[in-house]
């Protein structure tokens, strides 16, 4: 999130209304609600952890134990049964 000055962007009679409430504060406005994106998409983080996550199970699949998934990934081995097992429910739904 950035900061957008108010002069550039509201007109004065809007930021004098303002000034009332909040002088000189930081003031926080949320995204409407249809514009709101969910969490990692800005970023690309989701994307990135979903191809983590489908390597994972493809490495699996290809026989790597999980042992050494978790070394690779740095995750424990409870969260790569995890991932594989949502990976599997997925790729259910998606085919089914």
């Amino acid at each position: 999130m950035k900061y957008v000055k108010a002069y550039e962007v509201l007109p004065e009679d809007i930021i004098e209304v303002i000034q009332n409430y909040i002088d000189g504060e930081y003031l926080y406005i949320p995204r409407k609600t249809e514009n709101e994106k969910s969490w990692g998409e800005k970023s690309g983080a989701k994307k990135m952890l979903k191809e983590r996550n489908s390597q994972i199970l493809r490495k699996y699949n290809k026989g790597i134990k999980v042992t050494q998934l978790a070394k690779e990934y740095f995750l424990s081995e409870q969260s790569i049964r995890r991932i594989i097992s949502k990976e599997r429910r997925e790729n259910l739904l998606q085919s089914g």
